[in-house]
């Protein structure tokens, strides 16, 4: 079995652990982790899941197959400069660091590597992320497909080209968010209504469980599923109408592409520093 070595313990670190370990994807003693300077958190992963812990970073990443990237993208420069002596091109560099290329991490390194990019979401924590793929010319079939294999633990996997992960981040890397938006909404609508907040969630929860399902194993596209439910003159066509008022369609579309904006702001930021300090 593969070793993998994680940088960075933070919350995506421990989802795509949890998938790994409680999945029987891989045995927590094949998982090392390591962090810039929090051991209680180190110790937590230890006690939660049984993976090797260390602060050594020689004895996290030296050896590993696979080493995954997960320290917050600012924190990019000073988490590659603290393993670069210890990774060679046999290993595989996963990052799941918004909006830092494969480039940038190429350069951070100072060497050819093998880098696949990945943009999980925070469903993840549950085994249910929708995870995009991106890589470098470096990459064989069998090494992005060992990468698929560990985000399949964790939910759905699709792969893109690297020029499109800004789109991804915005559409389902913040996809969550959006959603849990639109269920506090209709929470305030359904308590507005005469609904008391516990059963409002639990209708709510399912309407889009079910709808997501609908989605997912239907051929039909969402308009003509929209369309089935909506009969003329009744109560959806009455609600969708209002939608249609308060152009939420076009607000939804803006929300998406303003983040996809942001995300590759924000990766030209964290690269144009990190580098600036690199050299």
């Amino acid at each position: 079995m593969k070793t993998i070595a994680f940088v960075g313990a933070g919350s995506m670190a421990e989802a795509i652990i949890n998938g790994l370990v409680n999945g029987g994807v891989c045995l927590p003693e094949y998982i090392k982790v390591t962090n810039r300077s929090s051991m209680e958190r180190l110790d937590f992963l230890n006690q939660a899941y049984g993976v090797s812990v260390t602060k050594n970073k020689q004895e996290t990443v030296g050896g590993a197959s696979i080493i995954i990237l997960a320290m917050k993208p600012k924190d990019v420069k000073a988490g590659i400069e603290s393993i670069k002596d210890y990774v060679d091109s046999s290993q595989v560099i996963i990052s799941v660091l918004a909006g830092i290329s494969s480039e940038t991490i190429r350069k951070l390194f100072g060497k050819e590597l093998s880098i696949v990019r990945a943009m999980p979401n925070t469903s993840a924590a549950i085994q249910r992320s929708a995870t995009a793929l991106a890589c470098n010319s470096a990459v064989t079939a069998d090494q992005l497909k060992q990468a698929a294999g560990l985000f399949e633990a964790i939910g759905t996997v699709t792969h893109v080209l690297e020029h499109q992960l800004d789109a991804v981040t915005g559409l389902s890397g913040s996809g969550p968010a959006y959603i849990y938006y639109i269920a506090e909404a209709l929470e305030k609508a359904a308590e507005e209504t005469g609904l008391e907040k516990e059963t409002a969630k639990a209708l709510i929860a399912q309407t889009l469980l079910g709808a997501a399902e609908m989605l997912l194993t239907s051929e039909k596209e969402p308009a003509v599923l929209r369309k089935e439910v909506t009969s003329p003159g009744g109560t959806t066509e009455a609600g969708i109408e209002k939608l249609e008022e308060y152009k939420v369609s076009e607000a939804i579309a803006s929300c998406v592409k303003r983040a996809t904006e942001r995300s590759h702001e924000l990766g030209g930021i964290f690269a144009k520093n990190a580098l600036k300090e690199h050299t």
